[in-house]
C-alpha cells in the first residue's frame, strides 16, 4: 500500500511539473506569440476597394461612370474546405437570393476549355461577385445571419456604368475580374489589389487601368467567433482612382453613331461600318464609332455564353471588334493622294498635263479606268477630283519598269510603296487603344515573305486543284492561279504595281490610319499619333498629368505640294464625285473637301468610303466614313459624312455640336464647372 502511495505521489508531482513547465512555456516564453494570435482571431482585415476613376467626355460629361450597389460575393476557397463543399451555404443562399442553386455554382466556378459562361474568370482566390443588385432586405438577411452564411459578404460598392448605351462601346473598353496570371506577372498588381477590384480589358479602361483603379484602403473589423462584426478597429481609406478626361466629344460621337448606323441600313449587303472624327489642327480624337456596337454593361454582373459567343460571331457582325482601328480594308481612291504625292516625288511635273484614257495596257492586260469611260487629258488637280484611275496606272507601271519589273533593280526605290509608308500606312498609328491594326502595304519583300510562308500550299493546290469549289471555272482559275504562285509568287507582278496605285489589290488600311495621313496633309505636314485620353485628374480637380499628342513623322511634301492637293480635293464634295451627296449642302456656310473611294472586293460587294476635311481654307475636323459592302463611296459613305457635318455645325435646325478646346475644369467635390 506504501508503495503504491508513493508512486501516486511521484506521478501527481511529476504531472504538476510537467504542467507547470507548459504553463510557463505558453504565458512566458512563448507569451507574446499566442497572444498575438488569439488577437487575430478575433479581427479580421477587410481591403476596402478604391472607386475607380470615372472617363468624361471633352466638356465634362461622364462617358462612363460610377453608380453604387449592394454586391453579394462568395470566397469559393472557404465554401471549398467545408464538408459538404459549401452545398448547404449555397442552398440558403439561394432562396434568399432567389437564385437557382445550379445558377449560383456555375457564377463561381473557374472558366477553362470546357467551362461555358457564367463563370468566373478571375482569381480563384477572391471573393467572387454573384449578385450585383441585390436589394436591402437580401443584405441585411445574410449580414445578420452570418453564422448561416460563412464565406459570403455582402457590402456596397462602385457598379460601372454607361450613360451613352453603345456609343464608342469598344473605344470605352469594359472590366473584367483580375486572374491569378495576372497577379502572377503584372508588377505592381498584386501589391495594391483589394480582392474585388477589376482591371480594363479593352479600350481606354486598359490602357489608363493604372491611373483609373486607384489604390485599396485597409479596415480591421473585430468578429466574434460567428464571425459577426462588433466594430472597426483600424481604418485606412482608399484612394479613388483619377478621373480620366478625353477629347471625345459625347455629342459628336452620338452624331457619328447615328450615321454609320444609318450609311448600313441604307446599303442592303453592308456588314460593317466605322466613323472616325479627328481634330486636323492636334491629332486628338473627337469620336470613334464601329458599328455593329453593343452595350459594355453587359460585362457586369458576369455574361452569359450565348451573349459571348454573339459578340464574337461573324453573323452578328463581331461587335467586339473595333473596325475603326483593327479593321483592314482596301482604301480605294482615297489613297491617291499618296500616289499623287509619290509621282511628285519621281519627278512627274505639279503642273503637267496627262492623258486619262478608258483603259492603260499594263504588260499583256487591259487596265479600265471607272466604266471604261476616257476624260482626255488632265492636270493632276482634276485627277483627283474626277478621280481618273488610268493616270496612275501608268506612273505607277513606269515606275515599276524603273526598278526593273521583273528584275529589280538592288535596291529598288518603289516610289509608291515608300510614300504610302510615310503617310503612316503600313504600320499603327500608336493610338492609346490596345490591339491597332498595322494595315498592309504589299512591297517587293512583302511578297517575298508572302510566297515563303504559302508556296508549299499553292504548289500542293496546283497539283490537286480545288475539288471542293463547285463552280469549274472558278476553280480552272485558283488552280492556274496556284500554279503561277507556286512558280513565281515571290515576283511583284505589273500588274500589282498598277493596282496599288489606286488603294485596290492587296493594299489594306485602317479608317483611323487614313484619317491620321489625311489630317497631316491638310494641316501642317505633321503625322501624328492620335490621342483620345486630354488629362488625368485627381478626384479634387488637381490635374495629375496632361497627355500630349506625339509627332511620329513628316509628310516629304514641300507646302506648296500639300496645298495643291488640299485644293483639288476642295473641289470633290461640290464638283466632283461626291457631288450627288452634297447637293445642296450650304457650302457657302462650311466648305468641305474629301476624296471618295470605291473598293472592289472579290466575292462581296464593294467597300464605301469618303474621307473628308472641312472648312477646306483652315481644316479643323477630318471626317472619314468606311462601310464595308456599302457599295460606292459617293453613294454610301459621303451622305454619311455630310450628315456628320450638318450635326456638328448645327445645319439643320439642330444647335452645333462643336467640341471643346479648353479643359473642363474639375471642382473640389468631383462635380464639372460648366
Amino acid at each position: 500500500m506504501r508503495t503504491r502511495l508513493v508512486v501516486l505521489h511521484v506521478l501527481v508531482l511529476t504531472m504538476l511539473v510537467v504542467l507547470a513547465v507548459r504553463l510557463w512555456q505558453v504565458q512566458i516564453l512563448r507569451g507574446d506569440e499566442f497572444v498575438h494570435a488569439a488577437t487575430e482571431t478575433r479581427t479580421r482585415a477587410v481591403v476596402v476597394p478604391a472607386v475607380r476613376g470615372q472617363i468624361l467626355d471633352a466638356s465634362g460629361r461622364p462617358l462612363v461612370r460610377n453608380r453604387t450597389a449592394l454586391v453579394v460575393s462568395v470566397d469559393r476557397t472557404e465554401l471549398i474546405r467545408m464538408k459538404d463543399g459549401g452545398a448547404a451555404v449555397l442552398k440558403r443562399l439561394s432562396e434568399v437570393l432567389g437564385s437557382p442553386v445550379k445558377l449560383l455554382e456555375r457564377r463561381i466556378t473557374p472558366c477553362g476549355p470546357r467551362v461555358t459562361r457564367p463563370c468566373w474568370p478571375g482569381s480563384p482566390y477572391q471573393p467572387i461577385p454573384i449578385d450585383l443588385k441585390a436589394t436591402t432586405r437580401e443584405a441585411l438577411q445574410i449580414l445578420e445571419r452570418q453564422e448561416e452564411f460563412p464565406g459570403v459578404t455582402a457590402e456596397v460598392q462602385a457598379v460601372r456604368e454607361y450613360p451613352g448605351g453603345k456609343a464608342g462601346a469598344q473605344m470605352l473598353g469594359y472590366l473584367q475580374p483580375v486572374t491569378q496570371d495576372e497577379l502572377d506577372k503584372r508588377e505592381g498588381l498584386k501589391a495594391g489589389f483589394s480582392g474585388v477590384d477589376l482591371v480594363g480589358r479593352d479600350g481606354v479602361e486598359a490602357i489608363y487601368d493604372h491611373y483609373l483603379r486607384g489604390t485599396p484602403g485597409l479596415r480591421r473589423v473585430q468578429v466574434d467567433r460567428m464571425g459577426k462584426a462588433l466594430g472597426v478597429e483600424k481604418q485606412v481609406a482608399p484612394v479613388p482612382g483619377d478621373t480620366l478626361i478625353t477629347s471625345v466629344d459625347a455629342r459628336v460621337q452620338n452624331i457619328v453613331e447615328k450615321a454609320v448606323d444609318g450609311a448600313m441600313k441604307k446599303a442592303p449587303k453592308a456588314d460593317g461600318a466605322a466613323g472616325v472624327v479627328l481634330d486636323a489642327r492636334t491629332g486628338r480624337v473627337v469620336a470613334l464609332a464601329s458599328a455593329p456596337s453593343y452595350d459594355p454593361a453587359i460585362w457586369t454582373g458576369g455574361i452569359s455564353e450565348k451573349e459571348y459567343q454573339r459578340l464574337l460571331s461573324e453573323r452578328a457582325g463581331k461587335p467586339l471588334v473595333s473596325r475603326a482601328i483593327k479593321g483592314e480594308f482596301a482604301p480605294g481612291s482615297t489613297f491617291k493622294v499618296s500616289s499623287v504625292s509619290a509621282m511628285l516625288r519621281a519627278g512627274y511635273p505639279i503642273n503637267g498635263t496627262y492623258g486619262c484614257p478608258g483603259s492603260f495596257m499594263v504588260g499583256s492586260r487591259a487596265f479600265n479606268n471607272f466604266r471604261g469611260i476616257g476624260l482626255g487629258s488632265l492636270t493632276l488637280h482634276t485627277a483627283l477630283v474626277k478621280s481618273c484611275d488610268t493616270i496612275f496606272y501608268k506612273a505607277a507601271y513606269e515606275q515599276w519598269i524603273k526598278d526593273g519589273g521583273l528584275r529589280p533593280k538592288k535596291p529598288p526605290k518603289e516610289r509608291f510603296a515608300n510614300m504610302a509608308r510615310a503617310f503612316g500606312f503600313g504600320r499603327p498609328t500608336g493610338i492609346d487603344l490596345p490591339g491597332e491594326s498595322a494595315g498592309r502595304i504589299p512591297d517587293r519583300t512583302w511578297k517575298k515573305n508572302l510566297w515563303a510562308a504559302t508556296s508549299a500550299d499553292n504548289c500542293r493546290r496546283a497539283r490537286i486543284g480545288y475539288p471542293e469549289v463547285t463552280d469549274r471555272s472558278r476553280a480552272a482559275f485558283l488552280k492556274q492561279l496556284a500554279h503561277e504562285n507556286c512558280l513565281e509568287g515571290y515576283l511583284l507582278r505589273p500588274g500589282d504595281a498598277a493596282n496599288f496605285s489606286i488603294g485596290q489589290g492587296d493594299v489594306l488600311v485602317t479608317p483611323l490610319q487614313l484619317a491620321s495621313a489625311y489630317a497631316a496633309l491638310v494641316s501642317d505636314g505633321k503625322l501624328r499619333s492620335p490621342r483620345i485620353g486630354w488629362a488625368l485628374v485627381r478626384p479634387g480637380g488637381q490635374v495629375v498629368k496632361r497627355i500630349d499628342v506625339p509627332v511620329r513623322g513628316k509628310l516629304p511634301l514641300s507646302p506648296s505640294e500639300r496645298a495643291y492637293i488640299k485644293n483639288a480635293l476642295s473641289q470633290v464634295a461640290s464638283d466632283g464625285t461626291a457631288a450627288g451627296a452634297f447637293s445642296g449642302f450650304p457650302m457657302d456656310k462650311v466648305k468641305v473637301g474629301g476624296k471618295t473611294g470605291t473598293a472592289e472586293v472579290w466575292g462581296k460587294a464593294d467597300t464605301s468610303w469618303f474621307a473628308s476635311f472641312a472648312p477646306t481654307s483652315k481644316p479643323r475636323f477630318v471626317v472619314v466614313v468606311m462601310v464595308s459592302q456599302g457599295g460606292m463611296g459617293g453613294s454610301t459613305a459621303a451622305p454619311a459624312v455630310r450628315e456628320i457635318y450638318e450635326g456638328i455645325y448645327g445645319l439643320k435646325g439642330q444647335p452645333p455640336a462643336i467640341p471643346d478646346t479648353k479643359l473642363p475644369t474639375i471642382r473640389s467635390d468631383g462635380t464639372v464647372a460648366r
